[in-house]
């Protein structure tokens, strides 16, 4: 396509699932530019009615997730009369998801983010992760159900995060050539410990970029790619010794980082429970 399409995400929630499949999606597409138009919490009528107003105003596909079957209506009429696609996202799982339960789908907008117990205890989850980044506050370490050790710019950070929004209290130390980490970390018995490592090129020119953005261009050990070199074999020597997994992040997204991650401290938590512990 020459010009880019126009891409309508309705939701009657916060649109993450119906943005994370867009995403998804248009991944698979090169070379195509879209227009997003993204219509979140679409609860009423009268919201309903402005989405409307701007699809007719810049006609293109449209996917969503609205439970409320008059709204839903509403939406696949006027798509059907100005003859462009009108998809829904969780309607064939919802049906099939019932059809296997045999039971009928409660049919609440925004349910996933109700104010529940396993919401607040995923906001006790950011809390601490946000809190035991990059090395703070070593003294608790235990409580944490992932702790990533890894050299500077391996995305310690953002994969904590995102991590901690499932649910998880993940902390996270800076491995430093030449110092010791923290004793806490060496005696920690219920965390699942990840080293994070990358390819020294990689890391020189992450390590660069951050410099630049910084307007700092002097000469330093911090991008001098043999010092490098031996500050990731160092790394990934020690967490050999530890026994710990390590994870390379030379070529992954955050997103597949988390998800190696969450498989393996799935499995842990598996034969831990087999094991007694």
């Amino acid at each position: 396509m020459d010009e880019p399409f126009h891409l309508h995400m309705v939701s009657d929630s916060t649109g993450e699932t119906v943005s994370s499949v867009v995403r998804s999606v248009m991944s698979q597409f090169e070379k195509v530019e879209m227009e997003e138009h993204s219509w979140t919490l679409v609860r009423t009528r009268g919201q309903m009615e402005r989405v409307l107003e701007g699809i007719r105003m810049y006609p293109g596909i449209v996917m969503y997730t609205i439970i409320d079957l008059e709204l839903q209506d509403a939406l696949r009429h006027t798509c059907e009369d100005m003859d462009i696609p009108c998809v829904p996202l969780l309607a064939r799982p919802m049906r099939e998801m019932s059809k296997f339960l045999g039971i009928k789908a409660r049919e609440a907008p925004g349910r996933q983010h109700e104010l529940d117990e396993e919401y607040f205890a995923r906001v006790d989850a950011i809390n601490y992760t946000l809190a035991h980044d990059d090395g703070q506050h070593y003294d608790d370490l235990e409580k944490a159900d992932i702790i990533l050790v890894g050299v500077s710019r391996t995305s310690k950070t953002p994969t904590s995060v995102y991590l901690s929004y499932r649910g998880l209290n993940v902390a996270n130390v800076p491995f430093v050539s030449g110092c010791p980490l923290p004793d806490s970390l060496h005696h920690v018995q219920r965390p699942f410990v990840v080293g994070l490592v990358i390819s020294p090129d990689r890391l020189l020119q992450i390590r660069k970029s951050r410099l630049l953005s910084l307007h700092e261009d002097r000469e330093t050990p911090y991008v001098d790619l043999d010092e490098i070199k031996a500050e990731v074999l160092e790394a990934r020597r020690f967490f050999n010794k530890k026994g710990w997994p390590v994870l390379d992040v030379t070529r992954k997204s955050v997103e597949e980082s988390a998800a190696t991650i969450m498989q393996h401290y799935l499995k842990y938590k598996e034969e831990r429970k087999n094991n007694g512990r």
